[in-house]
This record gives C-alpha cells, sequence and structure tokens, in this order.
C-alpha cells in the first residue's frame, strides 16, 4: 500500500509493540511491558504486518509464536529502537552546556604558552567536553572557522573580520630578548625608539606575531626590517638571538618557556605603555552555542590570572 508515491513506513510505537510481542512471546505480558492495553497492543502488531506485508506473529489460542519472517525482522526492530534511543540520548546530550565535541583551533604563537590553563580548565569543569585543539596560523584558522571545519578560535585580535565575533580574554606586554652580553640585556624602561637602530629577528611569512612586531617598528618610526634572517617559531627564534644574530620581541607568556631553553639570554622591558597584544576566543558571530563560549570566556579569564597577563572583558 503506498500514500501518494511513497510506500508507508511502520511507527516507532508499531515497532515497540512487535519488539514487545517477540520477546514475551505473550501478548498480555507485553501490553504490561509497554504500558498500554492488550488490544492496544494487538492492534499495533496488526497494523505493522499490514504495512510490512507479511505476517510476523502466529496467534493461538494458548500462546504467541513468531513466524519465519517475524523472527528476522525482530532483530532488525530491534536495532531501529536501540538507534533511536541512541539518537535520542545524544540529543539531550547536545541539548546540556559543555558537551559533545569542540573543535578549538589556536595560533602557534599562543597554544604551548596558554593551552596547558585551558587544557586544566576544561578537564576540571568541563569534563563530558570533548575538546580537540588544532594549531595553525591565522589564515587557516579563519577560513576553517568560516567552513564550519573549526568552532572557537584563540588567537591575537583585532581580526576585523565580517561574521566573527571577538570574545576577549588578556593583553600582554612584549619583552625585548637579547643575547646575555647585548648592551639592553636586563634594562627596565626601554624606549621604543631602540627598535630603529636593532638588528630585530623575525618569525616567516604568515605569523601575526611577525605582523605586530613590524606594527611595533612602525610605531617607533623604523620604516622597515631587513628579513635576511627568518624562523618559523619562537623557539628557533630564540636560539638565534642566544647565537648572536641579532634581537626579537616576545610576548610575556612565552618567555619564561623559551629563554629556559635557550640560555645565554636575558629580557628587557620597555617603558610604559609597553608594546602589547591582545588574545581573545573568536566564534561565528550568532553561533549556536554562543552562550557555552561566553561562558568558557568568563572561566578563562579567571583561570589565565595566574599568567603575566592583564585579564579583559566582562
Amino acid at each position: 500500500m503506498t500514500v501518494g508515491n511513497r510506500r508507508r513506513q511502520p511507527t516507532l510505537a508499531q515497532l515497540r509493540a512487535f519488539a514487545a510481542v517477540a520477546e514475551h512471546l505473550h501478548f498480555r505480558d507485553a501490553a504490561a511491558a509497554t504500558g498500554t492495553s492488550q488490544p492496544a497492543l494487538s492492534g499495533a502488531v496488526s497494523s505493522l504486518e499490514e504495512t510490512l506485508g507479511v505476517t510476523l506473529v502466529e496467534r493461538t489460542t494458548r500462546k504467541v509464536l513468531l513466524s519465519p519472517a517475524g523472527e528476522r525482522l525482530a532483530a532488525r526492530a530491534k536495532s531501529v529502537l536501540a538507534e533511536v534511543g541512541a539518537l535520542m540520548e545524544e540529543a539531550d546530550a547536545l541539548r546540556a552546556p559543555f558537551t559533545g565535541v569542540l573543535r578549538l583551533g589556536v595560533i602557534p604563537t599562543v597554544a604551548p604558552y596558554v593551552l596547558p590553563t585551558v587544557l586544566r580548565l576544561v578537564r576540571d569543569r568541563y569534563p563530558l567536553l570533548d575538546l580537540q585543539v588544532h594549531e595553525e596560523q591565522t589564515a587557516n584558522l579563519l577560513d576553517g572557522l568560516a567552513r564550519g571545519r573549526l568552532d572557537l578560535l584563540l588567537l591575537a585580535v583585532p581580526l576585523g573580520v565580517p561574521g566573527v565575533t571577538e570574545l576577549p580574554l588578556f593583553d600582554e606586554d612584549f619583552v625585548l630578548v637579547t643575547p646575555i652580553d647585548h648592551w639592553l640585556g636586563g634594562r627596565q624602561g626601554i624606549p621604543r625608539e631602540v627598535l630603529r637602530e636593532l638588528n630585530l629577528l623575525l618569525l616567516d611569512e604568515g605569523h601575526c606575531l611577525r605582523d605586530q612586531a613590524l606594527d611595533i617598528c612602525r610605531e617607533a618610526g623604523r620604516a622597515g626590517v631587513a628579513a635576511t634572517t627568518t624562523a618559523a617559531g619562537l623557539s628557533t627564534l630564540v636560539q638565534l638571538v642566544a647565537g648572536g644574530l641579532g634581537v626579537t620581541l616576545l610576548p610575556r607568556t612565552a618567555v619564561e618557556v623559551e629563554t629556559a631553553r635557550a640560555g645565554r639570554l636575558r629580557t628587557g622591558c620597555f617603558t610604559d605603555p609597553a608594546p602589547s597584544r591582545r588574545v581573545a576566543l573568536a566564534m561565528r558571530t550568532g553561533a549556536a552555542r554562543a552562550g557555552e563560549y561566553e561562558q568558557l570566556a568568563a572561566a578563562l579569564r579567571e583561570a589565565l590570572r595566574d599568567l603575566p597577563v592583564r585579564t579583559v572583558g566582562n
């Protein structure tokens, strides 16, 4: 029998009735197990037989037996009901905040220094959240966010990208990292103008930290930086400084980790207001989980107070 051009489909109530009969092989017991009346249960099984076009049960005055077709389709009905149950459980979980998968994109100049705090917070406060981390440069992260490959980003702002909402977390100062015998090593109150004359080492093209360093140089009155030597990551950059090839700028969160690795380095601090960067979470404007992301940002601001940063935002 068809409705329009489509074959009629069994209902979940019919499948539940048949599954109960197949389990108990007794209409009264099956009716009690499903909380329905015996006539209603029997009618549901009969309707299912009509819909499928096969006989599922053999009724006698004393007992109920499954037909050969009933034997085969009983397992299928139980499987369908189990999948529907799993669907409902997953929907329930998704309605609960901080459950399911969260795909977080992070830039390389933030990940090693801030991620430990993020991971600890998620583990302790949101144990049902399946956090998946992707470390990429800013352009790739924004593309992933726009395409739905990523849900949330942790990166330097401002981005100035339409359709992206920023949730500020903290500001952090830049410090000058020099070889151990450099004349600016360990100095306080360094004027930005010294950047006009220093051999400044930068990250490769594509890193937002490179662009930030160039912006700082322009603010100090320097037209540009001759990129004779560059590095793919901060660890290499600091090693180049330790080797005497020049000086560089590091965000405060990276200083302890990177200078400890390299050795033979000193750091200097700029006069106030020191050059700085802002780090934020970024999400698609109007994201379905926007409320969760805002709560996560608030929790992160609290958790990040132990780092050498100034938290910002609500």
